[in-house]
């Protein structure tokens, strides 16, 4: 696929808390959409971003951002043709860093089709990515319904790295494939 026709795919982590695994799980699907051969991958770690606990003073609709890190965030997702959102699940629900990530910006995300890989105990970290899907589709954008459940994620990490199995690797290739096709079809409409 020529670099003209790769979409920009934004592989996000979603967890900053100290100990997390959310970057062992990024860097398996950043690794994966590198090898797809459909993207432009750039990995984005919320914990580098920094963003605070809506801070804005305007409605995000404004785009009339004043901190320095919503306006990197800002355009991070405003640059997307396709987001990726690794998520852990914390009480059977997504961490409010990710949350917090959606709705700081809002025009952004519309038109871009957004997968999940999610990631935890015995549910995989779905609850997590459900509740996500929900405020997704509010902010305009398409959430994906092939969710990539990663359960029992601790026994498949090997020095940091995520020894995946079959299921898991062809539930990722599956999620790269619709993310070509939603976003080579919603990028008119996000580009406009």
């Amino acid at each position: 696929m020529s670099t003209e026709s790769k979409l920009k795919l934004k592989v996000i982590i979603g967890s900053t808390r100290p100990g997390r695994v959310g970057p062992s799980v990024a860097n398996w699907v950043n690794s994966g959409a590198r090898d797809h051969g459909g993207f432009e991958v750039e990995l984005v770690d919320l914990a580098e971003i920094g963003l605070p606990l809506l801070d804005e003073p305007n409605h995000p609709a404004m785009q009339k951002y004043e901190n320095e890190s919503t306006k990197k965030w800002s355009a991070v997702i405003g640059d997307a043709d396709a987001v990726i959102l690794v998520t852990p699940e914390y009480d059977f629900f997504a961490p409010a860093t990710l949350v917090n990530a959606l709705q700081v910006i809002a025009v952004e995300w519309k038109y871009k089709p957004v997968g999940l890989v999610s990631y935890g105990g015995i549910s995989g970290g779905l609850r997590s990515a459900q509740e996500l899907r929900t405020l997704i589709s509010n902010k305009g954008a398409m959430p994906l319904p092939n969710v990539v459940p990663i359960p029992m994620v601790f026994p498949l990490l090997e020095d940091g790295t995520v020894k995946a199995n079959d299921p898991m690797k062809d539930g990722l290739q599956g999620l790269f494939d619709e993310l070509v096709k939603w976003g080579q079809a919603l990028k008119p409409l996000h580009s406009a």
